[in-house]
């Protein structure tokens, strides 16, 4: 079927994006989502800090072609010690304030799939 997204628990993180108390970068009305689209090693879904997910520092650093490493250590400052893998891959998504989206993992590639665009069962 077209235009049906599957999902193969447990390795999809539901992420609401109006939570309030996050900064977050947000150009007419889009934010600023960071995953990591490359295989190897996820993003969001191995460090599992939602705040990182939206940090404007590093949505900075991004656009700026800051080295990974430096990404890295400065999520090791923020954030602590912790999985922040593929900071050579990371890559920032723009979408509309208030969407509702998650990210999936597979094989350490990150996407992102909308709620809107997703089909849910009823038992």
């Amino acid at each position: 079927m077209t235009g049906v997204q599957t999902c193969a628990l447990p390795i999809c993180f539901p992420v609401t994006i109006l939570v309030f108390g996050l900064d977050k970068v947000n150009r007419d009305g889009l934010i600023a989502v960071i995953y990591s689209p490359g295989f190897g090693a996820g993003w969001y879904s191995w460090h599992g800090i939602e705040e990182l997910m939206f940090d404007p520092n590093v949505v900075g650093m991004i656009e700026d072609g800051a080295d990974p490493y430096e990404i890295e250590k400065y999520c090791e400052r923020r954030y602590g010690t912790d999985h922040y893998f593929s900071c050579d891959d990371l890559a920032i998504a723009w979408i509309p304030e208030g969407t509702e989206f998650m990210i999936h993992e597979y094989d350490g590639s990150e996407s992102l799939r909308f709620r809107s665009e997703m089909r849910w069962n009823v038992a």
